[in-house]
């Protein structure tokens, strides 16, 4: 049997979380024997897709000041049609190039409306081929509510005429794909959970932390950085402290915090052990993006969540509070951030601590993936 070829597409906007989960399912193909190629659209991320991975990288594009509507280039420009048109004759270029017998597309079209100039025509382009590859989409466990109506019925719409299977990468347990998507029972059949997406238990770091501090990519990450430094006046000064800001904060931001930081705090921009590191806390606290809680699950530390509600985001909130009703974590709000709020966070997390190593989730959606994915493939094969 030849080696079967998957073409995975992800657009990261804003933070990393994206990339993140989509290098993580990706890794786990390739190990699995899959020839995977990633493709993205995003600002580059050091040290992501990672080693070993071939990967095309379409021309960076981000979001604007104006928000997710306002789609610009690495140099900040606003994009227009010719730029949008040369992505997407290079995105139809890789996929005629490749012939994959699968396509996933990470989001769409639950999420990433801003970049359907480039994913209708690639739509378009898997129906017209023979033999037609199998179509997924990747989701994450958790969707953004949705303001807009008929956004809903569109979703569904694209989805039963042309996906084959909605992997959702989450634990049923924790979370369904209809407590936060209401239609959801209209594509029941084609939905699979694969289980959270979290990496392989990590070895204790030799260097140990009482408290990870950690704000993801970083580029909203300021107040809970913040917050913390000045909580730890409040606290032990005995306890070892990093604060990891992600290198997406503005320079200014963390030039002032670095000037900020007590003899007990380390202060770093980015560190490729945070798995471990983790492993050998007592505490995380971070905000609740999907990538961070599996990482703190699978370490089974302590941990105080700051989720992300900014400009009407709902989805680290609905985490963080299924979290908080497991006792597997204290919920802070950011609207309360303070130096005091987040002591007294901390110090509850630290009292309530739960036993370590003990995940309460199915974290194994990576390789649950890949066996996805070699059914539906004999499947197909088969009829």
């Amino acid at each position: 049997m030849s080696v079967p070829r998957v073409l995975f597409y992800v657009q990261h906007l804003l933070g990393i979380g994206h990339l993140a989960r989509a290098s993580r399912i990706v890794r786990a193909l390739v190990d699995d024997g899959f020839a995977v190629t990633l493709v993205t659209g995003g600002m580059p991320v050091d040290g992501f897709p990672g080693p070993g991975i071939d990967h095309i990288a379409l021309p960076a594009i981000a979001v604007g000041d104006g928000g997710f509507s306002a789609l610009v280039d690495e140099n900040g420009a606003v994009i227009d049609e010719a730029f949008k048109a040369a992505r997407r004759d290079e995105l139809l270029a890789a996929y005629h190039a490749l012939r994959p017998d699968i396509v996933i597309v990470e989001a769409f079209p639950f999420g990433r409306r801003q970049v359907r100039f480039e994913l209708l025509p690639l739509i378009e382009a898997i129906e017209a081929s023979t033999p037609r590859p199998l179509l997924l989409t990747s989701l994450r466990d958790i969707l953004q509510e949705r303001a807009k109506p008929g956004r809903d019925e569109e979703t569904i719409d694209l989805v039963r005429r042309h996906f084959d299977r909605v992997l959702v990468h989450g634990d049923p347990a924790f979370v369904r794909l209809e407590d936060t998507f209401p239609l959801a029972d209209a594509i029941a059949g084609r939905v699979v959970y694969t289980g959270l997406v979290g990496g392989p238990a990590a070895e204790p770091a030799a260097e140990r932390y009482d408290v990870v501090v950690s704000a993801g990519g970083g580029a909203v990450g300021a107040g809970l950085v913040e917050a913390a430094l000045q909580a730890v006046q409040e606290l032990d000064s005995a306890r070892r402290w990093l604060v990891i800001t992600g290198p997406n904060m503005p320079q200014a931001d963390f030039s002032r915090l670095s000037g900020a930081c007590p003899a007990n705090v380390d202060l770093v921009r980015f560190r490729t052990d945070f798995r471990n590191l983790l492993a050998a806390a007592r505490l995380s606290v971070s905000q609740a993006g999907y990538n961070t809680v599996c990482d703190v699950l699978q370490a089974g530390c302590g941990a105080v969540l700051v989720p992300f509600a900014s400009g009407g985001e709902s989805e680290q909130t609905a985490r963080a509070e299924r979290l908080e009703r497991l006792g597997r974590a204290v919920v802070l709000r950011e609207d309360t951030l303070s130096r005091e709020t987040m002591a007294d966070a901390i110090s509850r997390a630290l009292s309530a601590e739960t036993e370590k190593n003990v995940p309460v989730l199915q974290l194994d959606g990576a390789n649950r993936t890949a066996k996805i994915l070699r059914d539906l493939l004999k499947q197909r094969a088969t009829t």
